[in-house]
């Protein structure tokens, strides 16, 4: 039988701080937003939440996977920009907002997407629904389709443009993973979300969002509202290199919308950053092996440790390799063989999988048995 014995190798002890695992950190900041959620886009941190879970009318909002579907099908060359769409008289007398098309004309999927992204024209979304999957009903039920593959399972949608329905819902964590999807998987599309203006018809409409104006980085996404929805906003900002995407919903006014979300965005890039812990490459520890035909094996990640860390806490981290040690030989490379543990005060703790960055074979029996000897005697030092 072999030896074992366990250890934990505290690595670090002071420089960063730990990754935001779930929850809002205990850092003083409010909103009187209903729902909010802000997220960092690169590690999927949570840096604020209220309500993040509940069910709630996302008014026009829903038109961000109105246009992901559009884009989906461009992508996958079942659509392009220069295809027209026929306008329906249902999309011409839409209410609410409008992109001011005219009934039996066919305008292009270019302006269709701008109409609706821009101007969250109704009467936009509604000829795309059309056009798509021959009514707006069965294009509302590939969006929640869409939405279910997108891991957004709260999410039901019942028309294309957000229109007051009881059964029409979302969540704020559900519209941050919409924002992510859209910005990951459309890079080529996603910039016109960051039009401020738009003409169509000889009709100059400027984009609802309130953060483009500001000069803080934003370059998307969409407003809404609606009277039992109240004033909403997903947006995404992007400074120095991070990008955090936020949701508010059920906020009072426009003016309340603004500057509610630009204080939330700013205390986020203020409050926090990015820390590269540990690269994929770059071995986290040596630990020692049992009867192999080397005396140690590499521990490393499966990829890059990007964190994102409050700033005013970050020297009171500590991040440990637990591990038993000797590991015994055989050892395939990618075995998982030990655990990096991330602790910090006010943060729960994080625990990722440490693997094998080498094969080690096993001794045979001679050698064994003399190394076996060896290590009794002297230990892994000997």
């Amino acid at each position: 039988m072999g030896f074992r014995a366990s250890l934990s190798r505290v690595l670090i002890t002071a420089g960063l701080f730990g990754l935001i695992a779930g929850g809002t950190p205990a850092l003083a900041i409010d909103t009187t937003a209903r729902e909010a959620l802000l997220v960092d886009y690169d590690t999927g941190a949570v840096l604020f939440e209220k309500n993040a879970d509940t069910l709630m009318p996302p008014a026009s909002m829903s038109k961000i996977m109105t246009a992901y579907l559009a884009f989906d099908r461009i992508k996958r060359g079942r659509l392009s920009l220069d295809d027209e769409i026929p306008i329906s008289e249902k999309a011409w007398r839409k209410g609410g907002s409008k992109m001011f098309v005219e009934v039996n004309t066919r305008v292009k999927v270019e302006d269709i997407l701008r109409g609706i992204i821009v101007q969250s024209g109704n009467d936009a979304a509604i000829a795309l629904a059309e056009a798509l999957e021959g009514s707006e009903a069965a294009f509302a039920d590939a969006m929640t389709e869409k939405a279910h593959e997108l891991g957004m399972m709260d999410t039901t949608y019942r028309n294309a443009t957000g229109w007051p329905d009881p059964d029409h819902r979302m969540t704020a964590r559900d519209l941050v993973t919409l924002a992510i999807a859209t910005i990951r998987d459309f890079p080529e599309f996603y910039p016109i979300y960051s039009e401020t203006t738009y003409t169509y018809n000889k009709i100059k409409q400027g984009n609802r969002n309130p953060l483009l104006y500001k000069g803080i980085g934003a370059d998307g996404l969409k407003t809404g509202h609606t009277n039992a929805a109240g004033y909403g906003l997903t947006a995404s900002v992007k400074r120095a290199g991070r990008r955090l995407i936020l949701v508010v919903n059920g906020l009072g006014s426009v003016r309340a919308r603004t500057s509610e979300s630009q204080s939330l965005i700013e205390w986020g890039f203020r409050e926090f950053d990015n820390y590269n812990l540990l690269s994929v490459d770059e071995p986290v520890e040596n630990a020692d092996v049992w009867l192999g035909t080397a005396k140690t094996v590499p521990l490393v990640l499966k990829e890059d440790l990007l964190l994102t860390l409050p700033r005013s806490a970050r020297k009171k981290m500590k991040v440990s390799v637990i591990v038993e040690e000797p590991v015994p030989a055989p050892i395939e490379k990618g075995q998982r063989v030990a655990t990096l543990k991330i602790a910090a005060p006010e943060i729960e703790a994080i625990e990722l999988p440490l693997f094998a960055g080498a094969g080690v074979e096993r001794l045979g029996v001679l050698n064994r048995v003399m190394a076996a000897v060896g290590y009794l005697i002297w230990g892994a030092g000997g």
